[in-house]
């Protein structure tokens, strides 16, 4: 097994321990009402969002793969000069 593989069942064990360690009900104010609730589900209902979250803003951006294509066709037609004497002297 890899590295990678042994930190994410490491990481998952420790969070299953973590979200059965905290089962007593707490106190979740929610705008007008205190409703009691079971701090396993405020804390896995937290760590689902947060891993949506960073899910959404770390993926990466969406790019345009005709970026170049779209531009060549809008390009005016080309206007190729040939090089002046002392432009060829120079390079050469």
């Amino acid at each position: 097994m890899s590295a990678k593989t042994i930190s994410i069942i490491i990481l998952t064990a420790l969070l299953t321990i973590f979200l059965m360690v905290n089962t007593e009900p707490v106190d979740f104010d929610f705008l007008v009402a205190t409703v009691p609730v079971s701090k396993l589900l405020v804390i896995g209902i937290c760590i689902i969002i947060g891993f949506i979250i960073g899910f959404v803003v770390g993926r990466p951006r969406k790019t345009v793969s005709s970026y170049d294509d779209e531009i060549e066709r809008n390009k005016p037609a080309s206007n190729k000069k040939e090089l002046s004497d002392e432009d060829r002297d120079y390079i050469s």
